[in-house]
């Protein structure tokens, strides 16, 4: 070999080399006619209810989106499927699957985990690969102050959760001839990204109203117990008690209150369907305000599965129960991603992050349109009060299809 052709010869293998460098993270893992997404998901530990709502979500629209002839990015069609590992419920192990999943499995597109923690533990990772991540469940604001690129949520962020909450208490307090000023307020929340905007959110609206908060806690870390925050409820009375923290502290609060007969006239919470408060506790969880990002009585609608009540229907064909939020939460992300590649007509990782910063999209869960930082601004979240088992949305009350009942009902008259 010349000199000349040795030269060359160097040339070539380098520049292939450089081309496989930064070929493998511009595109997307196509088998055959299947994109591969990868999803860290918590199938055990203390998320794990959620996190099986979170893959039933992700589940159904895989398998609707396929059989409706599935994705056509460019001159082709493709099917999608979903590489799952399990984070463990915790935000460590969630940042080493994702690592995993871009690295080793060089899966390029991902969808969030459940919650707020597993999601931080995730969004460093992606942002430091340049991988788009389109999430339903990490609803906590700091995931949104970093200045992340490849972060994308389809749900309203924490802070908003149960604020209205306060809300409809000044407005009720107004309506009785109440300054809301005198309103006493009372917090019990998981130390958790999510529940600590949630509660971040109400302390900044309480502030606003002027009212005054009087118990401030933070739940047991099995969420196993909350008698020392229900009985200073018991001893300050307060107007409002507003807990959170996820599905086991819906679960604790509806279930203590009821067993140690706490009266209190309005009671604020989140996760009551996943927590399946009306199954578990009956006539019980009554009177109880729920946050949702979502309802099936919503007259959102889309290309793939109708109406929002279209979509439970399905969703409880498959696996035998209503929807929670977080289900359709789920959904919708993988349908932004069907709509993204759609409109990104190929597999670059950078077009498609594009392409979903760019989404303007009617789906089955709501209005999807992110802002710089990567929320979604065109969904409100709601209030529902459980009233005979059903969940009536009362707030905001412009949109409200029934009129809360407030104050609840001590217990010695239900």
């Amino acid at each position: 070999m010349t000199k000349k052709q040795s030269y060359l010869f160097t040339l070539i293998v380098i520049i292939a080399a450089i081309s496989l460098v930064f070929a493998g993270p511009s595109w997307a893992k196509v088998e055959g006619d299947t994109i591969i997404f990868g999803a860290a998901v918590s199938f055990t530990g203390k998320y794990s209810t959620n996190g099986k709502h979170t893959k039933n979500g992700y589940d159904l629209v895989v398998k609707r989106v396929n059989e409706m002839g599935g994705v056509k990015v460019g001159d082709k069609t493709y099917k999608i499927d979903i590489k799952y590992y399990d984070d463990e419920s915790t935000p460590a192990r969630a940042g080493q699957l994702a690592d995993r999943l871009i690295k080793q499995d060089e899966i390029k597109f991902i969808l969030g985990p459940y919650g707020s923690g597993p999601t931080k533990g995730i969004a460093p990772i992606t942002e430091k690969y340049k991988i788009p991540m389109v999430e339903g469940n990490g609803a906590s604001r700091s995931l949104f102050n970093k200045g992340y690129r490849y972060i994308f949520a389809v749900l309203s962020t924490s802070e908003q959760y149960l604020a209205e909450s306060i809300n409809l208490l000044a407005e009720k307090f107004k309506e009785d001839g109440r300054d809301p000023k005198s309103a006493k307020v009372a917090i019990a929340v998981e130390n958790d990204p999510f529940s600590m905007d949630i509660r971040a959110g109400v302390v900044d609206d309480a502030k606003r109203w002027g009212m005054k908060v009087v118990i401030d806690d933070k739940l047991p870390k099995e969420l196993t117990d909350m008698t020392a925050t229900l009985t200073k409820v018991k001893a300050l009375r307060p107007d409002a008690l507003i807990v959170s923290g996820h599905s086991k502290g819906a679960a604790l609060a509806v279930r203590q209150t009821a067993q140690m007969k706490v009266d209190v006239p309005m009671l604020a919470i989140t996760h009551c369907e996943a927590a399946d408060v009306v199954g578990k506790f009956g006539g019980d969880a009554n009177y109880t305000l729920c946050a949702t990002q979502w309802a099936p009585t919503m007259t959102y609608k889309d290309e793939w599965f109708g109406f929002a009540g279209d979509y439970a229907e399905a969703f409880e064909k498959e696996y035998g129960y209503v929807p929670p939020y977080q289900a359709a939460e789920s959904s919708a992300a993988v349908l932004v991603y069907v709509d993204a590649l759609q409109r990104a007509g190929n597999f670059d990782t950078e077009k498609v992050r594009d392409a979903i910063a760019a989404t303007n999209l009617q789906t089955f869960y709501g209005w999807v349109k992110f802002d710089e930082t990567g929320k979604n601004i065109a969904k409100p979240m709601v209030l529902r009060q459980i009233q005979k088992g059903k969940y009536v949305p009362v707030a905001p009350r412009k949109f409200a299809a029934g009129e809360v009942i407030f104050p609840k009902p001590k217990w010695k008259d239900r």
